[in-house]
């Protein structure tokens, strides 16, 4: 059976001498492994809609054992992420976060919205990439089943309080009046900029996400903890994190 799908490439290896296999964050089918003959070829028509990094209208049929791509046609290629290393870097610490967290075959079209309006924000270089960074990794997260609890503190019930400190462990807010020294040396401080940041993150609507700002050192807060939330979820240092953070101000 043939299907037609959308997704972005975030994986690719070459096979051979000519042909790749590719992992792809679909729309409708979540994540999906497929393998591409002769796609690595400049003359084949699905070369330029299997790289990495790319948003293609895909065919898609099911073979023995694996999806095979039959066609491949790129709608967006973010070309302007390779003139910036560190911006490269961010792309492909999204894709990896995207390939560890989002289940295959699944509907995936929110987790892939994020995504590919996060990779446009960076390519253009509109948005700080630790606002970006943070963004992706918190919406991902709480769109997957992991939402934070960043209504109140967890035990009196404190909408605001500065400071605040957000737990990574298990993702709730303590106010300063509650937080015991391990809470305290564990969490991480938030001012009252930074909270209202990852609430807007959590629980703002889609049209509203990428509308906000937010200055040092508020930033830097709001970016420690969802990293850190991110890695609590994950289990793993993702390599391209490490890589990113090397170029990272």
């Amino acid at each position: 059976m043939t299907t037609k799908t959308k997704g972005l490439i975030i994986r690719e290896q070459v096979v051979g001498e000519s042909d790749r296999i590719v992992t792809v964050l679909t729309r409708d089918m979540g994540v999906l492994r497929a393998f591409a003959r002769r796609a690595k070829n400049p003359k084949d028509s699905k070369s330029a809609g299997t790289q990495l990094l790319c948003y293609s209208a895909l065919t898609v049929y099911r073979g023995r054992d694996k999806y095979i791509i039959s066609d491949a046609r790129p709608e967006e290629v973010f070309f302007e992420l390779r003139r910036d290393v560190a911006a490269l870097a961010l792309a492909q610490y999204f894709c990896e976060a995207a390939y560890l967290m989002i289940p295959a075959e699944t509907d995936s079209e929110t987790p892939l919205r994020i995504i590919l309006n996060s990779l446009h924000f960076l390519a253009k270089g509109t948005r700080p990439q630790k606002q970006l960074k943070a963004l992706t990794e918190l919406r991902l997260l709480s769109t997957l089943g992991y939402l934070p609890d960043l209504v109140a503190c967890a035990d009196c019930a404190a909408y605001e309080h500065d400071p605040m400190y957000f737990l990574p462990e298990n993702g709730l807010l303590r106010c300063g009046d509650c937080a015991g020294e391990e809470d305290v040396r564990r969490g991480v401080r938030l001012s009252p900029g930074a909270l209202t940041a990852m609430r807007h993150i959590v629980y703002s609507d889609f049209e509203k996400l990428y509308a906000f700002s937010l200055p040092e050192p508020a930033l830097s807060e709001l970016a420690e903890a969802s990293e850190r939330y991110a890695l609590q979820i994950l289990h793993t240092l993702p390599k391209t994190l490490e890589f990113y953070r090397s170029f990272a101000e």
